[in-house]
């Protein structure tokens, strides 16, 4: 299981992800699930996986490689590709092709092999744009109603997201909630954990920002959650009791 969370508000685009993977209790280690994929002054481009690692590597070195589109019967790339749009359709079917190939040689091994991308960028300095695809190709992007997309163990994290984000939010404050939305997660599914990766990609630019792992001992983070949880504890502690659960009046106490 993992965590990712892409966030594209008015300032630009932020891409998150967790680094754990789990193939049982006793088999838990590091993976960098998010990957920036073309970094070249004009263009940038980033994806964050989750579900499963061989199905994920496979597509992502058939996108280096470059992958022969449908519609057009060519090879094509992330490099020449003229918009993020057609850079999301060569992830997908490069995500689609290598789920085909995988799930083909162990279908007999009930091995799962679903996978999901959140794939985003900035051609030319032209907006960032962002999406969620899914391991048959197809994909949904991100509006600026609901400005985030999550994939993987995305529940504990999204009322969050949902409470305190919107496409007005600055770029730091929505760093600052994906933060939060990764504490909550970590938190309750001990599959989701640190180091986080973090990008970010500002409007009107074509090239990364910002690019940074969150270790477990990093000071802001560690005051982050602690403050979070304080918070939180404070604002339950604040709400008066229901009615209906206060205590009983002195008159109807038994002697």
């Amino acid at each position: 299981m993992t965590y990712c969370v892409g966030i594209l508000v008015r300032e630009g685009l932020i891409l998150m992800a967790d680094t754990r993977t789990n193939a049982g209790v006793d088999n838990i280690s590091t993976y960098r699930k998010l990957r920036v994929l073309e970094n070249t002054g004009d263009r940038v481009l980033a994806a964050a996986s989750a579900g499963s690692l061989s199905v994920t590597q496979s597509a992502l070195s058939r996108v280096e490689l470059g992958v022969v589109m449908p519609d057009s019967g060519e090879k094509e790339s992330l490099a020449t590709a003229p918009t993020v749009f057609r850079c999301a359709q060569i992830v997908g079917q490069a995500l689609s092709d290598a789920k085909a190939s995988i799930t083909m040689v162990v279908k007999d091994d009930k091995v799962s092999t679903d996978a999901t991308l959140l794939f985003g960028g900035s051609i030319d300095g032209r907006k960032p744009r962002l999406f969620l695809i899914y391991g048959a190709g197809n994909f949904i992007e991100c509006q600026s109603d609901t400005p985030y997309l999550q994939i993987g163990e995305h529940k504990y994290g999204k009322p969050v997201l949902d409470r305190m984000v919107n496409f007005e939010t600055p770029m730091a404050e929505a760093i600052k909630v994906a933060l939060i939305s990764f504490s909550s997660t970590i938190r309750s599914n001990l599959a989701v954990g640190l180091p986080i990766d973090l990008m970010s990609i500002r409007s009107g630019s074509s090239k990364v920002e910002l690019l940074h792992r969150i270790e477990a001992d990093d000071d802001y983070y560690r005051e982050m959650n602690d403050r979070w949880s304080n918070a939180l504890r404070a604002a339950a502690a604040a709400i008066p009791l229901p009615q209906y659960a206060s205590e009983p009046n002195a008159a109807s106490r038994p002697d």
